[in-house]
């Protein structure tokens, strides 16, 4: 018997750290990094389609065990890097000191990178009960649909389908033409394929002074083919962006105030702390006539001058975001002040706030992360709450496993889950409103837009995640919400990135993040339902059940031989 599989781990390691690279790292990601997607998976999978051949003598159950510990080992890897965000927000605001902190990332990093092991697993069962037969092609046709499938998994039973692979395509004008159809997972789909295409060539390369015969001569001459197209696409689409006109453009104005406010400090204002700050907000929100950034922040895009300010525009809504504001939907005082904005500002508003409903039962209050809705006359014209809560930051996911966690949002009691998705019509408009972590759920944000959004507004409070790559990798899977359901998204963080989005998922206009400003934020209204709004993720359900059949299909192969 032998040890342990270097190679085959070096591999694992080298797809964690490959994957890691077409994503934010520490600011918006550069273009030209998204062509490591198309090959990011490379190493694993040769790994694992080899491990057959490479320990032939070994017994099958050795070769699956470290199959399954190869890609558990990649997935851990590449979620701690590229969740390393979540020590920064486990020690600075949840109060874990260093140890503990590291230790949070460790447990979180293991807890999601199982799935990889499963994937892994899955393949591997698949290479070994085909080898050497008729359908030996499946063990390479087999890994889009077990790669999608995994993300499908992962985002509906951990509930954290963060940077799925088709994120990283978010600026890829050709593959984002999926995304109406099939959603983010129509463009992981492809992405996987082509990883499958590029460890075909290299496990069926030919070594050394082996003879080729002729019929598969020809067999791996189409198959370099293959990849080389595919190579060449990759390049193609990921270095040509879409041709966006410059400056913004739309039918409405909304003014989306960004009030930087420190997410670690007491949010109670007394007295004169409240008025100043309210009236910051309000004069923030009235600041119509500015310039922004004609794109993301923290690249090239220009500084814009202000635009059609000859006279001053009445926005068609405000939006505060979520913040650590003391914001409470029943407090008369909050109420008040909301009247008095929307009435000076002759506009809607949408509010992030705390909402608050008493249980007749126990003689307490329900707490929810909420956005309050204001008629332009002041009147409150509802609530949505927040459905889909923040792992560790509103609920501890695993807590047998996570027992030493308790919530980032400590000073808040126990937050619940809202129950009802709402639309709200303002001004004889349609607006759909949702909160922060469920802009990564693109199942769930369609449904606003079928119960006929017009526009999309996303308020968002990302200071819990520090000054990492967390808030670039939100922006683009917020982006990738856009793309899906051809809406504008008016996007209103508390300390950025604050921006609007256009229905092709391109930032038509910013400004920069921490720092107290407001966006005078252009868009425009869309009544059109993509086939993916009105069916949202059938083709990962189909490569779940796909995925399914054939490893178990596999597996009973493998136990009648």
């Amino acid at each position: 018997m032998r040890g342990i599989p270097w190679r085959l781990l070096g591999l694992a390691v080298g797809t964690a750290v490959l994957l890691d690279l077409p994503f934010p790292l520490a600011g918006p990601l550069p273009v030209w990094r998204s062509v490591f997607a198309w090959f990011a998976l490379v190493p694993l999978l040769v790994g694992i389609l080899r491990l057959p051949q490479a320990f032939p003598e070994e017994k099958r159950r050795w070769r699956l065990r470290w199959a399954f510990l190869a890609g558990w080992l990649s997935g851990a890897i590449w979620f701690g890097a590229n969740c390393y965000w979540v020590y920064d927000t486990m020690h600075l605001y949840a109060g874990l000191n260093e140890p503990m902190a590291v230790l949070s990332l460790v447990l979180f990093s293991l807890y999601l990178g199982f799935w990889f092991g499963v994937f892994a697993l899955a393949l591997a069962v698949v290479r070994e009960a085909t080898l050497g037969g008729k359908y030996a092609w499946l063990g390479f046709a087999v890994v889009p649909f077990l790669w999608t499938a995994m993300e499908f998994a992962i985002a509906r039973i951990p509930g954290f389908p963060w940077d799925q692979l088709g994120y990283s395509q978010v600026d890829n004008w050709l593959l984002t033409l999926l995304a109406p159809w099939t959603g983010v997972y129509g463009i992981t789909f492809v992405l996987a394929g082509a990883n499958g295409l590029f460890a075909v060539s290299v496990v069926q390369m030919p070594r050394g002074n082996d003879p080729i015969p002729n019929q598969a001569s020809i067999s791996l001459r189409v198959r370099r083919f293959c990849i080389v197209a595919c190579f060449v696409l990759a390049c193609l689409t990921s270095f040509r962006h879409r041709d966006v006109p410059p400056g913004p453009n739309g039918e409405a104005l909304a003014m989306l105030v960004q009030p930087n406010l420190n997410v670690a400090s007491d949010d109670v204002w007394v007295g004169a702390e409240w008025d100043r700050h309210i009236a910051q907000f309000a004069v923030l929100g009235a600041q119509t006539c500015k310039g922004y950034l004609a794109g993301i922040p923290e690249t090239d895009a220009p500084q814009a001058n202000e635009f059609g300010c000859k006279t001053v525009p009445v926005p068609s809504l405000v939006v505060w975001p979520e913040s650590p504001a003391p914001f409470r939907d029943v407090d008369p005082k909050f109420q008040s002040a909301m009247r008095v904005v929307a009435e000076a500002d002759k506009a809607p508003m949408i509010v992030g706030a705390i909402g608050m409903d008493a249980d007749q039962t126990t003689q307490q209050y329900r707490i929810y992360n909420s956005a309050s809705v204001f008629a332009q006359d002041g009147h409150v014209a509802g609530r949505y709450d927040k459905m889909h809560l923040v792992p560790f930051g509103e609920y501890i996911p695993a807590q047998k496993l996570f027992f030493f966690l308790h919530k980032v949002t400590a000073s808040l009691p126990d937050t619940d889950a809202g129950t009802e998705r709402k639309v709200f019509r303002l001004n004889g408009r349609r607006y759909g409103v949702f909160i922060c972590y469920e802009s990564v759920f693109g199942d769930e944000v369609r449904q606003f837009t079928r119960l006929g959004a017009e526009v999309l507004v996303n308020i968002s409070d990302d200071g819990w995640y520090g000054d990492s790559s967390a808030p670039w990798q939100h922006l683009n899977m917020a982006r990738m919400r856009a793309i899906e359901n051809r809406r504008w998204i008016l996007r209103d963080a508390n300390n950025g990135v604050t921006a609007t989005i256009d229905p092709y998922g391109t930032v038509r206009q910013s400004i920069p993040r921490h720092q107290v400003d407001a966006l005078p934020a252009q868009f425009g209204y869309s009544s059109e339902i993509t086939f993916y709004t009105a069916h949202g993720d059938w083709l990962a359900e189909l490569c779940a059940i796909v995925a399914l059949g054939i490893a178990g299909w596999a597996v009973r192969a493998l136990l009648h031989r």
